[in-house]
């Protein structure tokens, strides 16, 4: 499948996979970050049954703090 991941084109194997899935596939493991797909932001507890599919834009934002 093909989707869009951080405005650059990305292409999975299947038909669709989960946002936990996503995430491990691209070793995005920082705690603190929003995960948006088709511009709607997904719940934390949802990343391990909320599933991307074929020609959705997904982004991935770390959220960072400092003085």
């Amino acid at each position: 499948m093909e989707i869009t991941l951080n405005n650059e084109p990305m292409t999975i194997d299947g038909a669709s996979v989960t946002v936990e899935k996503l995430l491990e596939l691209k070793k995005y493991t920082f705690r603190l970050r929003i995960v948006k797909i088709n511009g709607r932001i997904i719940d934390r507890d949802s990343y391990a049954h909320e599933m991307i599919c074929d020609g959705d834009t997904v982004q991935v934002i770390y959220l960072m703090s400092g003085g």
